[in-house]
């Protein structure tokens, strides 16, 4: 992860992937932050690093991956990227890895939580049902917020 780390002004990001190109030249063919996805994005990269840190007690690693993700959400470049409230790629997933993250990351709860609650509601005739691209996983997220209680779906995603 620190070899593929890239810095920009507004912050540290990954490569949603690397090609064999990639990989020959060193560096990344993506010019800069893509959307900010739990699953491939900076927000789900920087998780997984904090969770990591974590597990080893290394503080050093856990502040970047922390202010890695507080500079994607303080970013309204990447966050325009986001068009849709699903889990995968949208306002859901981006919503549950900062909610799961930190407490430090309070100050950027309201802008995620109204995000997610209006484009949901633009989505509602949506015909998916399922978690990572539907309905479900936007009410999940939505009841874990509110209800303010632990819960343990979020693992699936590998965020909590």
């Amino acid at each position: 992860m620190d070899t593929w780390r890239q810095q920009a002004p507004t912050g540290a990001w990954w490569p949603e992937r690397i090609s064999l190109a990639d990989l020959r030249t060193g560096r990344p063919s993506q010019p800069g932050p893509a959307r900010p996805s739990w699953c491939y994005g900076t927000p789900g990269l920087a998780r997984a690093q904090q969770l990591a840190a974590l597990a080893r007690g290394d503080q050093a690693r856990q502040a970047a991956a922390e202010q890695a993700l507080a500079a994607c959400l303080a970013d309204p470049a990447q966050l325009a990227r986001i068009i849709d409230p699903h889990l995968c790629h949208g306002w859901a997933g981006l919503t549950a890895t900062a909610w799961y993250a930190t407490t430090d990351l309070d100050a950027h709860r309201p802008l995620l939580l109204r995000a997610l609650i209006e484009h949901a509601k633009e989505d509602i005739t949506s015909p998916l049902p399922g978690l990572i691209q539907g309905h479900a996983g936007v009410a999940l997220t939505l009841h874990t917020i509110t209800a303010a209680t632990p819960s343990s779906w979020p693992a699936c995603l590998l965020i909590n």
